[in-house]
């Protein structure tokens, strides 16, 4: 298992951020991912519009995820209509 950083942009209507945020933490789970710690960020202007948008509601995750489960969770994240968009970074020991 590695240790992560995933940053998640949503969208800033309280329900597509509230439905978007628990189903990345129940794909998560669901893949055997260890939420360590969850940070919300904030709203903030993105640099270009995404889906049409100018501003988006930032969420940090720090987690432990087995490497091969990140492609598998990146093709659902790609699929979740609640996300605008996210990044993966792996933390070094």
């Amino acid at each position: 298992m590695r240790r992560y950083e995933l940053t998640v942009i949503f969208p800033l209507e309280e329900d597509q951020h509230k439905a978007g945020r628990e189903q990345v933490l129940a794909d998560l789970v669901a893949h055997g991912g260890e939420i360590e710690k969850t940070d919300e960020i904030g709203d903030r202007d993105l640099a270009y519009e995404i889906k049409k948008r100018k501003r988006g509601r930032y969420v940090l995750f720090t987690l432990k995820l087995d490497p091969v489960k990140v492609a598998v969770l990146d093709r659902i994240f790609k699929l979740n209509a609640h996300i605008l968009k996210y990044l993966f970074v792996t933390l070094e020991a």
